[in-house]
């Protein structure tokens, strides 16, 4: 997998718009790679998508939930306190309101993307501690962020 990038919230909902909701596959499946990339686990974000289009739909109301455990798990490896959106994530799904939560999990996850200095190139980071964390928190030893 590829380092994770910021992506934009806006972009992404037109694209979901314009693509009668294929590009909002697409968007999950990365977002839930992110995740499992972050809590540094083997991705089931292929097998989640396929499930839920199999199921007409029902299984992404698990999905929504795991998503939300996840990023709950992905804040606590970041040292923050977990925040643990899951309920949420699965009544927006029940009330159509999927992309509400898609945007909600992007913006969580472009507060913990930040890419080190010069992009994220052949030498970014694969590990989540060798990054600048969430509201500016730093870890100490992290030859991105020391400064010269």
């Amino acid at each position: 997998m590829m380092y994770p990038h910021q992506r934009s919230i806006a972009t992404a909902i037109i694209l979901s718009i314009v693509t009668c909701g294929i590009y909002a596959f697409y968007w999950l499946y990365k977002m839930l790679e992110a995740h499992y990339h972050f809590n540094n686990q083997q991705s089931t974000a292929g097998m989640d998508i396929l499930l839920g289009i199999v199921t007409c739909g029902f299984y992404f109301y698990y999905v929504y939930y795991k998503m939300g455990k996840l990023e709950s798990n992905t804040y606590r490896n970041f040292g923050m306190p977990p925040k643990d959106d899951s309920i949420l994530y699965v009544i927006l799904g029940i009330f159509g309101l999927a992309i509400v939560t898609y945007a909600i999990v992007q913006d969580n996850l472009n507060k913990l993307i930040i890419p080190p200095p010069g992009g994220p190139g052949p030498g970014a980071p694969q590990d989540p501690y060798a990054q600048q964390g969430f509201y500016g928190q730093q870890n100490q030893g992290n030859q991105y962020n020391q400064k010269p």
